[in-house]
This record gives structure tokens, sequence and C-alpha cells, in this order.
């Protein structure tokens, strides 16, 4: 049903956006990588958090990227990912097929200015062998996100 709701999400913008389906899993960065033959850091991964405020929220990040728990702390204040068996009620879509589209309930995007350095991304399209193939400023505006700057610098 996950890579339905995408589907959906993308029918109901009128977004020509093609979900990439493939017979292996795809559900960690470096599997994604591998079936895609891309660099690590070009697989957008959906993290789900929730805060000490009991707000949750979707994150977006480049695949190689790591929290920096000072930054986080800045811009949203202590949190914590979700325990895993929270994110598919709360996101609608399994572990390793999280993806800012078609989400079970809205849901805050953040996307994480480390996924500019890249021309296109690839996040998840709801099934731990789907994605999409997109620009971050594409992105931003589908699922009308916001930036942030919260993982470890690149150089």
């Amino acid at each position: 049903m996950s890579l339905e709701s995408v589907r959906q999400f993308f029918a109901s913008r009128q977004l020509d956006i093609e979900i990439i389906e493939l017979p292996v899993s795809t559900a960690t960065v470096a599997e994604a990588a591998a079936a895609h033959g891309v660099e690590a850091g070009r697989i957008a991964k959906t993290l789900a958090f929730r805060l000490n405020d009991g707000r949750e929220v979707i994150l977006v990040a480049r695949g190689d990227a790591r929290i920096d728990n000072r930054k986080f702390k800045d811009a949203f204040g202590r949190g914590k990912m979700l325990p895993q068996q929270d994110v598919e009620a709360i996101t609608g879509h399994p572990v390793g097929g999280v993806c800012p589209f078609g989400l079970a309930r809205e849901l805050p995007i953040y996307l994480d200015v480390s996924i500019q350095a890249f021309d296109e991304i690839l996040p998840a399209a709801g099934a731990v062998h789907s994605a999409v193939r997109i620009s971050p400023s594409q992105l931003i505006d589908i699922t009308a996100g916001q930036w942030v700057d919260v993982c470890q610098a690149f150089d």
C-alpha cells in the first residue's frame, strides 16, 4: 500500500515522476547505491524523528551524512529517531522505504542542505525496492519542505 500512496501523491499533484522498482532490495544506503550505480551521497535517506515536545518530523539527508547532534538540537531541540516499530504506523512506509511522499499523515518535512551538493538524488518511493530520481529543488517544492542544516559538514 505504501508504494501505492506514493503513486497517488504524484498523481494528485499531476507530477510525471517515474517510480523505479528494482528486483533487489534498496533498503539500505549501500544497497541502494549499488543497485542504482551511484555514490552513497546521492541516495537521499529519509529519517523520522520524535522531538521532545512530542512533534514528529521527517528529515531527508544525503546517504553518507551523519547527524550533527549540536546542529540538530539547535534546529529542533532534543529528539530521537522513531523506534523501528513506530515508523510504518506514523509514516505509512516500511523502514527502508520511508520517503517524504504519500505519508500516512501530514508531517513537517525538512531537507538537509547536504543534498544540495547534487543535481539529482534518489529517495525511496514507499517500498524497500523503489526510488525516484529528482533534483533537490524539485523535492523541496513538491513536499513543501524547509531547508535545515543538521548534518556534519562535508569537505
